[in-house]
């Protein structure tokens, strides 16, 4: 079957999201769904901006118009800022940051086995990355299940996606720095990051990640 076919529509992954959303997961951090999907960060991270944060308002205004349709609950900002040091490892162990990656665009997508709409998105994500990834974009998923990396290495071979790697935050540490910081309220979370290391964009909750609607934008997140 391909990647396409195992991947839901956007109605399907609310479906989901909404009918499973009351059932207390591993961490109890389910998508939480607000009137426009996101919040604006916090004046302590707004401050933290400064002048590492050039993004060419060409790039914003490129994305702006094609966060729509099944990728609408993207909120790109109208200037970007810097996050607060994100730290996790590989599936090795190495510690990462964000700032490993500098140099790629980034949709960086937070995840969970215990979360069914992360499930249902990940085939999705892996053909977003099959189609697009490469040194200048790449989507960077992160699992946040507690324990060690067992579970969701079966989830993902059980699922055959290969291609995304297993990231993993195993404190939850991501999670709760943006979630302090106004970025996150539940699972999934998805941020989409300049390849200079800065916020763009936030969204909580599910989307169609092989969707066109996804794809044109993170072709723009990407610079093509």
């Amino acid at each position: 079957m391909s990647q396409s076919r195992k991947s839901l529509s956007t109605g399907a992954l609310v479906a989901i999201a909404i009918t499973l959303g009351a059932v207390v997961g591993a961490a109890g951090i389910y998508w939480k769904g607000l009137p426009s999907g996101n919040a604006p960060a916090t004046e302590s991270l707004a401050a933290g901006a400064g002048s590492a944060c050039k993004a060419e308002p060409e790039m914003l205004a490129a994305l702006k118009p094609l966060a729509k349709g099944e990728v609408a609950a993207m909120a790109v900002r109208d200037e970007p800022i810097g996050l607060p040091e994100l730290a996790f490892v590989s599936e090795q162990g190495d510690p990462l940051t964000l700032a490993d990656f500098n140099g790629q665009a980034l949709l960086v997508n937070l995840w969970a086995t215990w979360c069914a709409p992360c499930r249902a998105e990940m085939p999705a994500l892996a053909e977003l990355q099959s189609e697009l990834g490469d040194e200048d974009f790449k989507v960077l998923a992160i699992n946040i299940d507690t324990g060690d990396v067992a579970k969701p290495k079966a989830f993902l071979d059980e699922i055959g996606v290969s291609n995304l790697g297993l990231y993993r935050d195993a404190s939850m540490g991501v999670f709760n720095t943006l979630k302090k910081e106004g970025l996150a309220f539940g699972l999934p979370v998805t941020l989409m990051i300049g390849k200079d290391g800065c916020l763009l964009g936030a969204m909580n909750g599910p989307a169609e990640w092989a969707g066109e609607d996804a794809k044109a934008l993170a072709g723009a997140l990407k610079g093509i």
